[in-house]
């Protein structure tokens, strides 16, 4: 909902690379976005995770560092794109903030 109402995403923009809260235009550093840079990501990460511990085998483990490898990478890729759009806002937030897990060193 953040994204949404203090993202204020731009629809008139003709980019189809970019859909719904990938328009937006004023960086979201409030609510869980104040804790991590990524919570969309951090439930992919529970949920592959969780369900590798529950029926714990080489292959779930394997699916799950595969799938953590992927998630990382488009989070880089992610924050590249954020740097173009929000310059020197978003470098001080990423120093602030989490990539993934908050309270981590």
């Amino acid at each position: 909902m953040a994204l949404k109402t203090i993202g204020k995403p731009d629809h008139s923009t003709d980019d189809p690379t970019r859909v719904g809260i990938e328009r937006t235009t004023v960086l979201v550093a409030v609510g869980i976005y104040r804790q991590v840079r990524h919570p969309l990501y951090d439930s992919v990460l529970f949920l592959a995770w969780g369900a590798a511990l529950k029926s714990c085998s080489w292959l779930s483990i394997v699916l799950s560092v595969g799938a953590s490898g992927l998630i990382v990478a488009t989070a880089k890729v992610e924050e590249a794109e954020d740097v173009k759009l929000f310059g020197q806002s978003y470098l001080q937030y990423m120093k602030k903030t989490k990539m993934f897990l908050p309270f981590t060193i």
